[in-house]
């Protein structure tokens, strides 16, 4: 059945239009491919908004996600914007359109890709095997909660962490469901030994976990979490969080995959879903062509999977990942220690993995 989809793109800042374009390509090839019809449109966001219209997030952009079908974000944010007030710079931009598409629910899939566990600061055998999806909660806690202020007169500042129990419950119903179909087991992490919003997340979780028998549900202290995924990464399956809980620990999990620069994510549950790569503007290797790609590609297979249907399309992405990276092919990210490594530029990686789409046995991994 051909799949109709409206795509936004928001190339965004630093190595995002890099990344971007090869994801978009990738996009291409499937609809191709697959005979379907994907119509892409282009707008800025963050830090190229800031320069062409004065402000991280203009009404343009704003309406033209909101009558998209989904929305591939590249990044946002640069040094030079540092000294602009927050609710100017580039990040608040991604922040106002988090919020106004209304996703609560971020995907983030964090995947020990055979070949690649040289890379990563943990001993192989540690990692091998690690397969583990953050379901993280995108619209309450510290980063939205009221009030909040920098109050320089007095010296002091103040964030206010908030949830509702529906808001728990909304996202801890999507970490079961998705769990269904994996391995059946969701690790719910807190604070709940000191923080009240920790105690009522904690509570509405295990109430809900009475209605998915078939998936076990295991609590874990924050901090202790955190050490935990250094050490026994196979342990988990999905992991659900609060807002600022799973910004943290995510990235610390790229230490499984040895790069950021492999970590996609999707954003779901609200009007549009919104794709974007964790691994931010980088904006030190931005322009150079060498910025890793996959991380962006494996956005796009999300995309493909949560927003278009198309899961076997999604595979035969993350499978052309995995062939590209058997043949020894890296970016200079992945190259770390890797002799025999054939370290290719952005484009190129991107176009080995298009090729890879048209040939290889869809077998992919569960990661995301």
């Amino acid at each position: 059945m051909t799949k109709k989809l409206k795509i936004l793109i928001l190339a965004g800042d630093g190595v995002g239009p890099e990344v971007t374009a090869e994801a978009v390509r990738t996009l291409k090839t499937a609809a191709e491919v697959g005979g379907h019809d994907f119509q892409f449109r282009q707008a800025l966001i963050g830090g190229a908004a800031i320069l062409a219209e004065g402000t991280p997030l203009p009404q343009p952009t704003l309406e033209a996600a909101l009558s998209s079908d989904a929305v591939l974000l590249g990044a946002v944010g640069g040094h030079e914007f540092s000294s602009l007030p927050p609710d100017r710079r580039p990040e608040a931009g991604l922040l106002g359109l988090r919020s106004a598409l209304k996703g609560y629910a971020n995907l983030r899939p964090s995947f020990a890709w055979p070949g690649l566990t040289g890379n990563s600061p943990l001993r192989p055998e540690v990692v091998e095997g690690a397969d583990i999806l953050f379901v993280r909660e995108l619209l309450g806690g510290l980063y939205f909660g009221q009030p909040r202020e920098w109050n320089k007169q007095a010296n002091a500042a103040w964030n206010t962490m908030r949830y509702t129990r529906d808001e728990v419950a909304r996202v801890a119903k999507v970490a079961f469901e998705l769990a269904r179909n994996r391995r059946s087991k969701v690790t719910s992490v807190d604070k709940a030994n000191v923080l009240e919003v920790s105690q009522l997340w904690r509570a509405t979780v295990t109430e809900l976990a009475q209605e998915y028998p078939d998936v076990k549900l295991e609590h874990q202290y924050v901090d202790a979490m955190a050490m935990h995924l250094m050490n026994t990464p196979r342990n988990f399956d999905v992991v659900l969080t609060e807002n600022l809980f799973g910004d943290i620990l995510s990235d610390e999990a790229a230490v499984i995959t040895g790069s950021l620069g492999m970590l996609p994510s999707a954003t779901v549950g609200g009007r549009v879903n919104l794709y974007e790569p964790v691994h931010g503007s980088a904006p030190d290797i931005a322009g150079r062509g060498i910025a890793n790609p996959l991380g962006a590609i494996l956005t796009a297979a999300m995309l493909l999977r949560y927003s278009a249907g198309l899961h076997e399309e999604a595979q035969a992405v993350e499978a052309a990942v995995r062939q590209v990276l058997d043949d020894g092919y890296r970016t200079m990210d992945l190259a770390r220690g890797a002799m025999s490594a054939k370290v290719l530029p952005t484009q190129e990686m991107g176009r080995r993995v298009r090729e890879a789409m048209l040939s290889v046995r869809v077998e992919a991994p569960r990661g995301a």
